[in-house]
């Protein structure tokens, strides 16, 4: 490590000290030298006692800095990993950082452009219009058609900072995994790998400007969702150019009250942009926290949704969607036998959990929920039960569904906050049981023969060699098994018939078995495998009654 490494490390070894985050891990879970090594910073005493577990953690991210801050927001969605009380103090925390000088940002600015921002804007406000842990926004005006636009860039030296804070938390997260033991419920390394793939993703700010041209055109002719339009030509890994847009954010339910939206509506647009992304498109806005949605003020009877900053998107396999979607289904039946075995065929869990168990620890978590109305459930809470449930079975970790464990939260909560009567299931039901049906029905068979026509059309001509071929190992096949059946024959002359009979059966059966687990032909091997049956039969039928074998 560098000194400049070794000084970060204190740094955050004193503010955790300063907080009592030591105290916060179980007696029993702390090994023999702890206390020795917690001596070793004796000068560093808990500052917060009056305070609870939940709060020191979240005070000790604000004062560690804008990574760990985003490192907080990040754990804050894991409910599956933390109790709610704790996931709740965490969410309040808040990206607020002090912008940096206008003047680097604009030195930033140009040597990605590789001119002086004159040469294609006009205007440039030095005033930050917004400014986050990661890059900061700044207005102007494009020289070419007097657009009005945000140029976002990235601060300076960011990546070094993080990928040092990174390497730390991995150092961390790896000590208290010795401390924990390898079957801890918190898994910090995995929690750490889950962020690195989560801020990584947000340095590229090409990546986000591909990611957000992309659901734009997904979503070009519909009337719930715009999303502004990026100028390719300006952007790098280090600075994005897109549209300017104007709206009221999302969370300021008072000025939606004012002019007059139909917030009904636009909550349940909400549930459905959700499952159009997830079903339709698999391509979700997988970071949809008020800070990033924003409500058209055109139109407030019939609102639609502005969506930004697509740094983070989140896919799952065509198995993984439909497993959702059946999961839904099935807690809306209470049907908890098929959603056991549904993460079972998943792969979710292992083959070797014990099933009856499994369906019995989802009834116990999901039964209550269904003495509320039934507006009143929470997809979201459904999805985190199960997980949480699926977790003391060993269920593996699908980075993708907590992306959208969190995502679906997001929405909900927004949702309510808007139309607190808003019943997810009457949106959404339909729109599930709609997807399942064009999947096992006559139009999602026809797509998948549409979908893989072009490949079995690029076979067809190969069809009648690969005939030829296998006929032709078949031939040699057999008569090589003719060859071993005569030298056979000849050396077992003198041996009993039903002896003879049921012996050669087996040669022939255990050779058909061989040649097939070689790669022989399929047809030849059942062949060999069949007639050694035949003749076990007839050695069977021959054998003397009074005999024993």
């Amino acid at each position: 490590m560098t000194v400049k490494s070794i000084r970060r490390a204190y740094q955050v070894i004193k503010i955790a000290l300063n907080y009592g985050l030591d105290g916060l891990i179980p007696a029993k879970l702390k090994p023999w030298y702890f206390k020795l090594l917690r001596l070793c910073f004796f000068w560093l005493t808990n500052k917060h006692k009056d305070k609870v577990g939940g709060e020191r953690l979240k005070l000790a991210m604000q004062e560690l800095g804008p990574v760990y801050i985003k490192f907080g927001q990040m754990l804050s969605t894991r409910r599956d990993l933390l109790s709610d009380e704790w996931a709740d103090e965490l969410a309040m925390l808040q990206d607020r950082v002090p912008p940096f000088d206008s003047a680097l940002a604009k030195e930033l600015i140009e040597q990605e452009l590789g001119a002086p921002i004159e040469t294609f804007f006009d205007d440039f406000d030095d005033t930050p219009l917004a400014s986050a842990s990661i890059s900061q926004v700044h207005t102007a005006r494009l020289k070419s058609n007097g657009a009005e636009v945000v140029l976002k860039v990235l601060r300076p030296k960011v990546e070094q900072k993080v990928q040092a804070d990174l390497l730390l938390m991995t150092q961390s997260a790896q000590f208290l995994e010795t401390l924990l033991g390898q079957g801890n419920r918190l898994r910090p390394l995995e929690v750490v790998e889950d962020y690195r793939t989560t801020i990584e993703g947000e340095l590229n700010l090409k990546l986000e400007a591909l990611n957000t041209i992309k659901l734009r055109n997904n979503f070009l002719d519909s009337d719930a969702l715009y999303i502004p339009y990026i100028y390719e030509e300006y952007c790098y890994t280090r600075l994005i150019v897109m549209e300017r847009i104007y709206g009221i954010p999302v969370s300021d339910k008072a000025a939606l009250i004012a002019q007059g939206t139909n917030l009904q509506l636009l909550a349940e647009r909400g549930v459905e942009l959700f499952f159009t992304q997830v079903f339709r498109d698999n391509f979700f806005h997988a970071d949809m926290h008020p800070g990033n949605i924003f409500v058209s003020t055109e139109h407030p009877d019939n609102p639609f949704y502005i969506g930004l900053d697509c740094g983070i998107m989140g896919t799952l396999s065509e198995q993984d969607k439909r497993y959702l979607a059946e999961n839904f289904l099935a807690f809306f039946n209470r049907d908890y036998t098929r959603i056991a075995q549904l993460y079972i065929e998943s792969g979710w869990v292992s083959a070797d959990t014990d099933i009856v168990a499994f369906e019995q620890a989802i009834k116990v978590v999901c039964e209550p929920m269904f003495n509320k109305p039934l507006d009143e459930i929470s997809f979201g809470h459904v999805l985190l039960e199960l997980f949480r449930t699926a977790r003391r079975f060993d269920m593996v970790v699908q980075p993708q569904l907590v992306l959208l464990e969190k995502t679906l939260l997001y929405i909900e909560g927004l949702g309510r906050q808007l139309y607190p009567q808003l019943d997810l299931w009457k949106t959404a039901k339909p729109f599930l049981e709609g997807w399942m049906a064009e999947q096992i029905g006559p139009i999602g068979i026809a797509k998948k023969v549409k979908k893989q026509f072009p490949y079995w059309a690029d076979k067809l001509p190969e069809l009648p060699e690969l005939i030829y071929d296998n006929l032709k190992v078949g031939k040699n096949f057999v008569s090589s098994q003719n060859q071993l059946l005569e030298r056979y024959l000849k050396q077992q002359q003198k041996v009993h018939k039903s002896n003879y009979l049921l012996i050669t059966s087996a040669v022939l059966v255990i050779c058909g078995t061989i040649l097939f687990v070689q790669h022989a032909t399929l047809w030849a091997s059942y062949g060999a495998m069949g007639a050694g049956a035949l003749l076990w039969l007839l050695g069977w039928r021959s054998r003397p009654k009074n005999r024993k074998f």
